[in-house]
């Protein structure tokens, strides 16, 4: 259905030749642009139904007073089925800590909230495969996990900025949320205006970025700089080449598809959507506020270096 509208839209109404670079990039464009988002629509709005009374602050008090082991499995696991980006990080690491929760619990949260979600999972399912998507879930539940675990093993906690540890969330008066099947419709509808209108730009960029990659870039500078068999140094240029942009895992996706479709390796481009999603320079801005240059230095390295295992232990195995 969206090859034919994209069909439509590029070969009969602009009258492009299909041999064409820019009809190349820009078939890719629509086609995406049209499927993406109506998944991400009809997601978001699914799981809203079913998220309509979760929170941050119920995500916190799911993991609060529990065991290290079930803690850090609760926190990837809520990190991974909520839709909590970057943006929410310093909220949600104060509340954290306030809450008396492990730092490294907190990190693995951290690490799996923006690198893991049902929409983007859904999103790879439809556009790469499951297979794909069973790949990029599992390397990102493995990676929160010992992430947080190697963060731990520093005790990070000498390195958070004194305010948050001084900081009083005072827990405002809430009304009891409408868990009525209305009230859950109404919730629903609000979290694809909410999600959608904060992360729309970022997909259309992922789209455009990977629409480019499509109809300009020769499969043969790919295969030769990206894909070649022992190439061990496109893995950690990948997760460098990562760190610069800005998106969710949500976003990268159309950029990871014309990736594989140029022939570049499973795992490069998985290390570099996991570098796009969790790495990215406006993440570590954002979680400047709440720690110091050494644990930033830390996450990064500790993210950098599982990544790169990440995409080196798949390239082996594929």
């Amino acid at each position: 259905m969206f090859d034919v509208f994209a069909n439509l839209v590029v070969y009969r109404w602009l009258g492009l030749a299909p041999d064409s670079h820019a009809a190349a990039a820009l078939h890719f464009f629509v086609m995406d642009t049209a499927k993406i988002f109506v998944l991400l629509v009809a997601v978001i709005y699914a799981m809203g139904l079913l998220r309509a009374m979760l929170s941050p602050e119920r995500v916190r008090e799911y993991v609060r007073g529990r065991p290290a082991w079930l803690a850090r499995g609760l926190a990837v696991t809520l990190g991974a089925v909520t839709p909590f980006c970057s943006c929410s990080s310093v909220p949600l690491f104060i509340g954290f800590v306030e809450a008396g929760i492990p730092l490294g619990v907190t990190f693995s949260f951290l690490i799996a909230s923006p690198m893991i979600n049902e929409v983007a999972a859904v999103l790879l399912v439809g556009i790469l495969g499951w297979k794909l998507a069973a790949l990029y879930v599992g390397a990102g539940l493995t990676v929160a996990w010992f992430g947080g675990i190697a963060m731990q093993r520093f005790r990070p906690e000498r390195w958070v900025e004194a305010y948050v540890w001084n900081i009083h969330l005072g827990e405002a008066a809430r009304a009891e949320p409408d868990t009525s099947l209305a009230g859950r419709h109404r919730y629903a509808l609000a979290e694809v205006r909410e999600i959608v209108g904060r992360i729309w730009k970022w997909v259309v960029a992922g789209i455009a970025l990977g629409a480019l990659f499509h109809g300009f870039v020769p499969a043969d500078w790919v295969t030769t700089h990206l894909g070649g068999e022992g190439n061990w140094l496109a893995v950690p240029a990948a997760v460098l080449m990562g760190i610069p942009l800005y998106s969710n895992a949500t976003g990268v996706i159309p950029v990871a598809e014309a990736m594989l479709t140029k022939g570049v390796a499973v795992g490069t481009t998985l290390a570099f959507m996991m570098s796009i999603a969790a790495l990215s320079l406006p993440e570590m801005l954002i979680l400047r506020k709440v720690v110091k240059w050494p644990a930033l230095a830390l996450f990064a390295g500790v993210l950098a270096v599982a990544f790169i295992l990440v995409g080196w232990g798949f390239n082996l195995l594929t």
